[in-house]
């Protein structure tokens, strides 16, 4: 099997696919450093299955996920990440994913998973499932709406004079939406909200 092996972590990476390269089936590993280099290499090599990491510079591995789907539909998609954000987890599963799991495990593990979607099975650690599944959007819709044009670098006069809205309404719901999100900014509550999939 032909494998590729994306992360920006390079002691990371190397160690991973020597442990990898000792496997029989494995005849191949192409290793990409960022998303841009993993599609570049997608582009011109039919791989099995594509093991990314999902915090990555230029393309995440969920961009790099979501171009595989449309473009490279046999190759087979294993997300491994250190982080248990749901927000990840539910953009992954939209684009029909095949394994995501945590960084905390073995070679030996990592080969049962890339078997298990080469057989047509899925996989998802049951930590990010249960993360999932109990973290509910506390925006209402009106703050998704606020925060969309915030995203988008509207003040908040601007956001007041499109929703029809005054002033001082719109810099409640920014209060509102900060305490829900426990953030400390503009910039903060778009990063969290974006993170969650909430917006």
């Amino acid at each position: 099997m032909k494998l590729l092996v994306a992360e920006d972590q390079s002691m990371l990476r190397d160690a991973l696919c020597q442990l990898l390269l000792m496997e029989d089936e494995v005849e191949e590993i192409y290793q990409a450093a960022d998303g841009a280099q993993a599609i570049d290499l997608l582009q011109k090599q039919d791989v099995d299955v594509a093991v990314l990491d999902v915090e990555m510079p230029k393309k995440t591995g969920l961009d790099v996920l979501e171009w595989i789907r449309a473009h490279r539909q046999a190759t087979k998609v294993i997300i491994v990440t250190t982080f248990k954000r749901s927000g990840y987890f539910k953009r992954a599963l939209a684009a029909h994913v095949d394994a995501y799991v945590l960084k905390d495990r073995s070679a030996s593990e990592l080969m049962q998973t890339i078997h298990a979607v080469l057989a047509g099975q899925r996989e998802y650690s049951p930590e990010l499932i249960e993360e999932a599944a109990f973290t509910s959007n506390p925006l209402s819709q009106r703050e998704q709406e606020i925060l969309l044009l915030v995203a988008r670098g509207l003040s908040n006069q601007e956001i007041s004079e499109k929703l029809f809205l005054s002033n001082g309404t719109v810099r409640n719901y920014m209060t509102s939406i900060f305490n829900k999100l426990s953030a400390g900014n503009r910039t903060d509550a778009v990063r969290i909200a974006q993170e969650k999939n909430w917006i």
